[in-house]
């Protein structure tokens, strides 16, 4: 660590004196790289500089104290060294956070699948809930959404519904959603008050641009088809929805949201490109990984991320054996707790892969 750090703090010195030569000023690309990575060098180096400034003062503390008589200056001196002391460790462990490498995708937009897994009707109207929970999220944080397509059961619930959410940072916060949701409760489709178990299954994919993904033309077919919406009343009743075909994959996206076909075709697009980087990056990590788990699962009731048990008013995570009995609140959006825990258990495995832990 202290080898990455030292040599980090050399690199950004060494930048700031590139960024003062009258040459580089002149040549805007130069500029531009030099400027873009004096950015993403420079809290960790900054942060560095702390660093080995307090260990030299809690050097110069601990010195004065095995010199000095004077008993007034000793407490003085140690209550110093405590307070240094715990300055270097905070210090410290910022700085191995700052070493992990950060997801690429964590400042994105996202794209958020929601289907209906095991459990019928009531599947349906489970992944309906979710859907109102991410949106009720996304509100909390002052984010948009956007409906992009849905499939709905016809009791009021989905087999499918898209939606894009826009917010910085909204990708860093909800990646950890992917995967099966498991609901427990009595369904107002069961007449015998039977506890039923029903799944729905969450996808979040980045949101990626064009230069990002490219997509042949020759690679997609096209089709323009009317629609009615779901009850006439999220999407417009239009004859302009759009389906799109990747004919290599055989991956097959609709959007009939938007008044217009070309909008309709751009936010297709979109999901497109989204699940062709989410393969792509799924195929990449399991060169590395061989048993990683793919991000969303076949929707069978024993595969499952979180649990939300109705009756009991219990809400538990899988993967961090945690639960919260805080179920309503935790339906209009309130998710945070389990999303920080998530984010600080991913980082403690990131640490450990890099062999910061």
């Amino acid at each position: 660590m202290e080898e990455r750090l030292a040599l980090i703090e050399k690199r950004y010195e060494e930048l700031n004196r590139l960024m003062a030569d009258p040459t580089v000023a002149t040549d805007p690309e130069k500029l531009r790289d030099y400027a873009q990575e004096q950015a993403e060098i420079g809290p960790t180096a900054e942060k560095y500089r702390e660093l080995v400034k307090v260990r030299q003062e809690l050097g110069t503390t601990r010195e004065m104290l095995k010199e000095t008589l004077d008993e007034e200056l000793k407490e003085l001196a140690r209550e110093e060294i405590v307070s240094l002391e715990a300055r270097r460790d905070k210090l410290e462990e910022e700085l191995r956070l700052l070493l992990v490498p950060k997801d690429p995708n964590d400042s994105r937009n996202v794209i958020v699948e929601v289907r209906a897994g095991a459990g019928g009707d009531e599947a349906g109207l489970f992944a309906g809930d979710l859907y109102r929970m991410y949106t009720r999220y996304a509100e909390n944080h002052g984010w948009s959404t956007e409906a992009i397509s849905a499939n709905e059961t016809g009791v009021g619930g989905f087999k499918e519904i898209i939606f894009l959410i826009k917010g910085r940072g909204a990708y860093s916060r909800l990646k950890y959603e992917s995967g099966v949701h498991r609901v427990q409760r009595v369904p107002v489709t069961e007449a015998s008050g039977r506890i039923h178990t029903s799944t729905a299954t969450v996808a979040v994919l980045p949101e990626m641009n064009e230069v990002e993904v490219n997509i042949n033309p020759d690679d997609i077919r096209m089709d323009v088809y009317r629609s009615s919406g779901p009850g006439g009343q999220h999407m417009q009743k239009n004859s302009t929805a759009v389906r799109i075909t990747y004919i290599p994959t055989g991956i097959v996206v609709s959007c009939e949201s938007e008044r217009s076909q070309l909008q309709n075709r751009m936010r297709a697009m979109a999901v497109l490109r989204a699940r062709l980087y989410a393969m792509e990056e799924q195929k990449r990590q399991a060169e590395l990984e061989a048993a990683r788990r793919s991000q969303v699962g076949t929707g069978e009731r024993s595969e499952k991320i979180r649990t939300y048990n109705f009756p009991q008013s219990r809400v538990t995570d899988h993967r961090l054996n945690q639960s919260t009995y805080r179920l309503e609140e935790f339906m209009l959006g309130d998710i945070d707790g389990f999303i920080e825990a998530l984010s600080a258990q991913n980082q403690a495995e990131r640490l450990q892969a890099a062999g910061l832990g």
